[in-house]
């Protein structure tokens, strides 16, 4: 079940139009997006690494920098413990390759997911021991590491925290107090004490801006961190950051140079994929290039898309970009499985009552559990936590909705758990297995959710007509890329459209063509995506079997749809024909 908006926020459009040298629609499309004054629309449209933020705002960067010029100086060695995820394995490229250029003899560590767990750990820090390290770089993750790090520090090593993460708390008579792990240094913008202006950065990004701030110290040109701006922008999208402030930009100007990229590893991976360089957009990396990335991490090691990123010869990168690609491959199969199998469970039990929906899926990889949680959110817009069997105790993994802070949530109930950490918007958490029931029944006698909190909200910026639709208008809109959370592929919408005709293509058959007209004549072709199933049983419901089949002989109906879309070129033995891509319908 879904519900339409038109969203009504006010500003003069023709003005900023006039201004900008933008459609009225752009700029009313840009004030959706809670980009407001001249100077925001400005850096909106025309943002470029010199509106970058500095990284001496963030706390505690010039006792890092300090620290590590130390280190360097006295040629201790130092380790990057990063994460196995997308960010984590880019974090810990960012800070290999700035750190050895200035200087500092330094390697890397990344957690096994199966065997280690997220973050830094005590077997991490042992080994850093063994091998005489002086010094530990944590990114994208550390700042949930409080005994842990206390341990590292009783071995007598410096420990500097570099992390995006949401501070711990305990709460206590409704008072929150952070707790911070006592590491020398923590660089993270969530800090309450940090200045930083713009806190929603993924991990990669804190790693970068501690680069650029060793390179002012060192005298190495900022241009030399510029290409470290592409395993950034993965970061960034991969990690579902939003595509905000400095965000937008970093994607912005990673897109460009990783579509001309020098690196053999990502050279390999977009080719192997089919892509290529000169079109590589924020939808490549969230959908093609991150998963493969990520897929390292799930089901062998992260160590192998860092080696990939690290490649350089044509022929290693070549063969690293192919496991990696085989291994997403294994990753869509075995995430298909685990999806149909927590569905069933659902579907048959009482769970479907619950709000919060607690799934055990036993026999799942463990690393398969964020993205399953994801898809059955998708499927009934609820917050959803997936447990998977673990060594001695059940890890899961959550992915939440709007209205449901899960990291507060989950908060609450710390005592069942082993080890927790998260966002609002998704959180990890291991746990006995015992407990897992306990949770549920605790989660969902104590939520303020109500029915309308799963009612899915689809947000249209502009009510447009088809014949509104130019060429020039689709051009514009390309002003407003890199699309991702926080800047949306913008929504369209028109009531009564009548359907022309229908027809499968595609060789899977996924693809459903329609001939649509609007109420002034104008006639366009509308592609949907979508589950074909669901809009013909739509089509059955509303108005027969036999105006559906009469749609898919091409014969006049009856159909009229109210569409959601975007506007799209299709270019075709040299002929250009605007289109449309219908999003939602009813």
């Amino acid at each position: 079940m879904e519900k339409w908006f038109i969203q009504t926020k006010k500003a003069d459009f023709e003005q900023i139009g006039k201004t900008f040298h933008i459609d009225p629609v752009i700029a009313r499309i840009i004030r959706n997006r809670e980009v407001i004054t001249d100077e925001e629309i400005k850096m909106y449209l025309e943002g470029t690494l010199k509106d970058l933020h500095s990284p001496w705002l963030m706390k505690d960067m010039d006792k890092a920098v300090g620290l590590i010029q130390t280190k360097i100086s006295e040629q201790k060695k130092i380790r990057v413990i990063g994460d196995y995820d997308i960010d984590g394995v880019n974090a810990t490229y960012i800070l290999l390759k700035g750190l050895k250029r200035c200087g500092a003899a330094v390697d890397t560590d990344i957690p096994d997911r199966m065997k280690d767990g997220y973050g830094i750990n005590e077997n991490l820090i042992d080994s850093a021991k063994e091998a005489e390290i002086d010094t530990i770089i944590t990114c994208d993750n550390g700042i949930a590491a409080t005994s842990q790090i206390a341990y590292a520090k009783e071995l007598g090593m410096t420990v500097i925290v570099t992390d995006h993460h949401d501070i711990p708390f305990e709460e206590k008579d409704g008072v929150k107090t952070e707790i911070y792990p006592p590491a020398d240094s923590i660089v993270n913008p969530k800090q309450s004490e940090c200045t930083y202006p713009f806190d929603k950065i993924c991990g990669a990004v804190v790693a970068f801006k501690l680069v650029q701030a060793l390179y002012e110290t060192y005298g190495i040109a900022q241009e030399e961190c510029e290409p470290l701006l592409e395993n950034a922008a993965l970061a960034t999208v991969g990690d579902v950051m939003d595509l905000s402030d400095e965000n937008r930009i970093i994607v912005k100007e990673g897109l460009k140079r990783m579509n001309h990229t020098s690196s053999k590893g990502l050279s390999s991976l977009i080719s192997l994929n089919g892509l290529k360089e000169g079109a590589i957009s924020s939808y490549h990396i969230g959908f093609v290039l991150g998963p493969c990335i990520n897929a390292g991490g799930r089901l062998d090691t992260a160590k192998r898309a860092l080696e990939l990123l690290n490649s350089e010869t044509t022929e290693e990168a070549g063969r690293l970009a192919g496991d990696l690609k085989n291994l997403n491959d294994s990753r869509k199969a075995l995430t298909l499985k685990g999806l149909e199998e927590a569905l069933h469970i659902i579907e048959t039990t009482e769970l479907k009552k619950d709000k919060v929906l607690i799934v055990y899926l036993g026999e799942c990889h463990e690393s398969l559990a964020g993205i399953i949680a994801g898809r059955i959110r998708e499927n009934y817009n609820k917050p959803v936590i997936v447990f998977t069997d673990a060594e001695g105790c059940a890890k899961g993994s959550g992915r939440s909705i709007e209205a449901y802070n899960m990291f507060e949530e989950l908060s609450k109930f710390k005592e069942l758990y082993l080890k927790f950490g998260g966002h609002p918007m998704a959180a990890g958490l291991s746990l006995p297995t015992e407990n897992i029931d306990i949770l549920r029944k605790k989660l969902n006698e104590e939520t303020v959710l109500t029915e309308e909190d799963f009612i899915a909200k689809v947000m249209i910026d502009v009510p447009m007509p088809l014949h509104y639709i130019t060429e020039e208008l689709i051009e514009q809109l390309e002003l407003l890329e890199p699309f991702g959370k926080g800047n949306e592929k913008p929504t369209f919408a028109e009531k009564n459209i009548k359907v022309l005709s229908a027809r499968i293509l595609g060789k899977n058959q996924n693809v459903l063509k329609l001939s649509v007209q609007n109420e002034t004549g104008t006639k366009l072709d509308a592609l949907y995506f979508g589950n074909i199933d669901k809009f013909n049983d739509f089509l059955i419901e509303k108005y027969g079997e036999e105006e559906k089949d009469r749609l898919y002989a091409g014969r006049a109906s009856e159909v009229r749809l109210s569409l959601t879309y975007y506007p799209s070129i299709n270019e075709y033995n040299g002929n250009r024909t605007i289109q449309i891509v219908i999003k939602n319908f009813c």
